[in-house]
């Protein structure tokens, strides 16, 4: 098995000695993948936004329908999925963007279930509303601020508050630096 977590680590750390940019989703996603490219064997296939319809799923058996990084064999008897965020600084959209991660969490534990052979969630962000610990700790909130394992029945927290989603197992958002300001966080669905 393919621990992606030394391969995440590597690229950050690529990131913060200036070797990569990164400046959204799209660059995180392409720079990673041709940085796993380097990396991996030939018997690997790295492909973005893979819908779960290739891997012989029904799309409506999930909560999304694309895969932000596939990597797989060409028989499919090893399958590795990444969802990724990134939070611009400004954005202001939180609790949204922090149910959405959740919700990918969701999804990678489905992918889990049906057959992945490991999957991981990464979130990054340059906005310290993610990350630092402020007044509001409760809610969505508590766990990206204050550690909390992100568990349990999760409810959308804006709007008609009218989604909520099970996430199964247990899974602490532990912040790594990129730079002082720049954060990750890696979680391995298992």
């Amino acid at each position: 098995m393919i621990d992606f977590r030394i391969y995440l680590h590597s690229f950050f750390s690529a990131v913060a000695k200036g070797e990569v940019d990164i400046y959204n989703e799209f660059s995180i996603q392409h720079e990673f993948g041709c940085y796993l490219r380097s990396k991996l064997d030939s018997t690997f296939k790295i492909q973005f936004e893979r819908p779960v319809s290739f891997f012989n799923l029904n799309k409506s058996d999930f909560v999304k329908k694309e895969i932000d990084i596939s990597i797989f064999t060409s028989d499919l008897s090893k399958k590795y999925a990444i969802e990724l965020k990134f939070p611009r600084n400004g954005n202001g959209k939180f609790p949204e963007t922090m149910f959405d991660s959740c919700r990918d969490i969701s999804f990678l534990e489905q992918l889990r279930d049906r057959g992945f052979t490991q999957c991981n969630f990464v979130i990054v962000t340059d906005e310290p509303g993610f990350y630092k610990q402020v007044s509001e700790k409760i809610g969505i909130y508590q766990y990206f601020r204050a550690g909390v394992p992100i568990h349990g029945s999760i409810q959308k927290p804006t709007g008609a508050k009218d989604n909520t989603l099970n996430i199964n197992g247990s899974y602490p958002i532990i912040w790594n630096n990129v730079t002082e300001r720049i954060k990750y966080a890696i979680v391995e669905i298992d």
